[in-house]
């Protein structure tokens, strides 16, 4: 499995999105906050962040008994350069699509 792949299979969660979208709005933040902002137990959010930071998409910082987490910037741009990579790929495409278009407005097969 590729580091993009862990990235998104780690973000197909809606809670784990939800918390990579909440560290990014706030920076970083100690795990109790993420639990106490979360509708399930602090055992599933740590869970949750462990899936999150084995897949490079958070950093986790120890300071005594608290752990911060934060975005991963470089996950970010992983992110950022496929979507660019594809955005291409697709704008092409629909280029191609609306001139296939332009050739018969009407849609009627001839």
């Amino acid at each position: 499995m590729t580091q993009l792949t862990r990235t998104f299979a780690a973000l197909s969660d809606p809670t784990r999105l939800s918390l990579v979208e909440t560290l990014i709005a706030s920076g970083e933040l100690p795990a109790g906050a993420l639990a106490a902002q979360a509708t399930i137990s602090a055992p599933a959010i740590s869970r949750h962040l462990k899936v999150l930071r084995e897949a490079g998409v958070v950093r986790q910082r120890i300071e005594g008994t608290h752990r911060f987490y934060s975005v991963d910037a470089g996950a970010l741009a992983r992110i950022n350069s496929w979507t660019m990579d594809h955005r291409s790929f697709w704008g092409a495409s629909l280029d191609r699509l609306d001139g296939m278009l332009a050739l018969d407005p009407e849609g009627e097969d001839q």
